[in-house]
């Protein structure tokens, strides 16, 4: 199976909803991985009414094949190592710091960005709905979701358009359920299944949660 084509992450967003729906009215905030899964997330706070933030989190990836993910790193020093990609890539511990140097300063940055200069939501006593544009393996869901239990969060939720059938395993016990609305079996690339895949800019990230936060006022 080939898979389905979105559209683009916002028609993304309302199909993956329709298969939340049956979270609207649990006391949760939905918490989109910037930036592509942030427009994602936006359509799917709407359905469920309920809160949006983003999770801060950056992959960790193979110094000279950067898309293939090494580990992630997330807020709150929550730092994800994948033994089995750096044994493939020959990757060394002094490869993963380098890389991990650079990509905390831009987490801090777009943490300090996004949110200017206000805390994470709260999320004790709250169901945190993970929301990505696709996962490949699974590396920074599995930070977000780590990050998110940290923050205090009694349930998670990984939801994403598109992914590979065997995600689940990957995230391991770190997500309570996984949500997923296309799971083809030739699965190369998060941007094959998008007709439209350009990149999401920080003032769109940063516009939709004003948006959002608007709407429940």
């Amino acid at each position: 199976m080939a898979g389905r084509l979105f559209a683009d992450r916002y028609e993304a967003g309302v199909v993956l909803a329709r298969l939340l729906s049956h979270l609207r009215g649990e006391p949760a905030v939905v918490l989109g991985l910037p930036r592509g899964g942030v427009p994602v997330a936006f359509e799917v706070a709407r359905v469920l009414d309920a809160p949006l933030d983003v999770i801060v989190v950056r992959k960790v990836g193979v110094p000279y094949q950067p898309e293939l993910a090494m580990g992630a790193i997330g807020e709150r020093g929550v730092r994800i190592v994948d033994e089995r990609i750096m044994r493939a890539a020959g990757a060394t511990e002094a490869d993963f710091e380098s890389v991990e140097r650079r990509e905390r300063a831009e987490l801090e940055r777009r943490a300090s960005l996004y949110r200017g200069g206000k805390p994470p939501a709260s999320l004790d006593d709250q169901l945190a709905v993970i929301v990505d544009d696709g996962i490949a393996t699974g590396s920074t869901a599995k930070a977000a979701a780590q990050v998110a239990r940290a923050l205090g969060a009694t349930r998670i939720v990984v939801a994403t358009p598109v992914a590979p059938s065997d995600v689940v395993g990957r995230l391991g016990g770190d997500a309570d359920e996984v949500v997923i609305a296309e799971t083809p079996s030739r699965f190369h690339a998060i941007s094959q299944f998008y007709a439209d895949f350009s990149q999401t800019s920080d003032a769109e990230v940063t516009r939709l949660l004003d948006q959002a936060s608007e709407r429940r006022n």
